[in-house]
């Protein structure tokens, strides 16, 4: 008797699908850091993609205005409330897998495929929450600068800036986390490069020199100043989206070609309607449609202007330029915050990935020949929001090269 081996492989997938959902969120996992400390909210199934966090507005503490006068009843204070909301967003990928590469192994080809999609779509859900959470107003600068446009590699974080943070965050009555078992903290989620220049510093507190037995977040390095410190290799660093340069002269012309291939960050931003430039030493605006043809390489401007050839064309959205060749030095963000300081909102608790497999064949008439089948990951719906803005800190600074 012979075996259909590619349609017992096909069933034999379809049965294992749940071993392929738990690979693929657990490779997801591992990038989880930012998310895991938010305050987590589902919107129910079929009541649609926004969802509200409300809180209570503080009422104003006053020694006169809460003073009583004997037998006089004082006026009523009213309630108030705060609110923000947010919208959930789908994200997703998939490979086709063709029949040849089905018969040297389709198991193997999925359990792979399910591990790529997790580290994948992880790293996605990861930069949602993460911008999400940089987002905010409640900056601070490196040392004594005042901006990020003058931030350079040497304006390293320090046990001053975390300091000053945690000071910013208790002035703003920001909740500590309590975990059980744990000492009242923030949290900081940091960089590689970031940790490596505060862990020089002799009051630094290495995990592993802890006193005494706690329980640990995964990815926790150590803790400074009643802070813990989780590294993510995903913090965020802002980096110049521009840098290129005009290939030919032009005169009195609203476009311009650029000399090199635009990287994938410039193709981006030079798409962006209104956006702002520099070219040379002179800023210049995107025009308010079509700004950018990727395929041409043509940059259109919303007025006519006379450029050199070999002028140089950049961003001033990161760190300090350099006075001659105009590239900005990397900007690092390290996010110091409280409890319920963001939320993070799936619908019906249905934020975790899933796995989707199409067998060979089926997609009927479209693959008559059953060469095409498919291996694909979802997030049915995401998104992340700040709730309280004072309660999270964004540092930005330098760090040692």
């Amino acid at each position: 008797m012979s075996i259909n081996t590619t349609a017992t492989t096909a069933s034999t997938t379809l049965l294992n699908k749940s071993f392929y959902d738990r690979q693929l969120l657990e490779s997801a996992k591992t990038r989880f850091v930012h998310q895991k400390f938010g305050q987590h909210r589902s919107i129910p199934k079929n009541n649609g993609k926004r969802v509200e966090f409300r809180r209570w507005d503080l009422f104003d503490p006053s020694v006169d205005g809460n003073t009583l006068t004997e037998g006089v009843t004082p006026e009523g204070q009213n309630l108030s409330q705060s609110s923000v909301e947010a919208e959930v967003s789908q994200y997703g990928a998939y490979v086709e897998v063709s029949d040849m590469l089905d018969l040297t192994g389709y198991d193997k080809v999925i359990a792979d495929t399910a591990e790529l999609l997790g580290e994948q779509l992880g790293t996605v859900i990861e930069w949602v929450t993460r911008d999400a959470m940089c987002g905010g107003s409640n900056v601070q600068y490196a040392g004594t600068n005042a901006s990020r446009s003058t931030i350079v590699s040497a304006d390293k974080l320090t046990v001053n800036d975390i300091r000053k943070a945690v000071r910013s965050l208790k002035k703003a009555k920001a909740r500590p986390f309590c975990e059980e078992g744990r000492k009242p903290h923030f949290v900081c989620i940091c960089s590689p490069e970031a940790t490596y220049d505060l862990q020089s510093d002799t009051l630094w507190q290495d995990v592993s020199k802890y006193s005494n037995a706690e329980q640990i977040y995964s990815g926790e390095i150590g803790r400074l100043f009643g802070v813990v410190f989780v590294e993510s290799t995903e913090a965020k660093i802002y980096r110049q989206s521009v840098h290129n340069a005009v290939s030919a002269q032009t005169t009195s012309s609203t476009t311009f070609v650029l000399k090199n291939a635009p990287t994938e960050a410039e193709a981006e931003y030079l798409s962006t309607p209104s956006a702002k430039l520099m070219i040379g030493t002179t800023e210049y605006t995107l025009a308010a449609s079509n700004p950018f043809n990727a395929a041409t390489r043509t940059v259109t401007l919303s007025a006519a202007a006379s450029l050199s050839a070999d002028a140089i064309v950049y961003t001033t959205d990161a760190g300090a330029l350099d006075d001659t060749t105009k590239e900005a030095a990397e900007v690092h963000a390290t996010l110091v915050f409280g409890k319920d300081a963001y939320g993070v909102v799936d619908v019906n608790g249905r934020g975790a990935m899933q796995t989707i497999i199409k067998p060979h064949g089926s997609a009927g008439s479209s693959d008559p020949l059953n060469q095409r089948a498919t291996v694909g990951a979802k997030v049915m719906a995401y998104t992340a929001v700040i709730l309280n803005d004072p309660w999270i800190v964004r540092i930005e600074h330098g760090v040692s090269k």
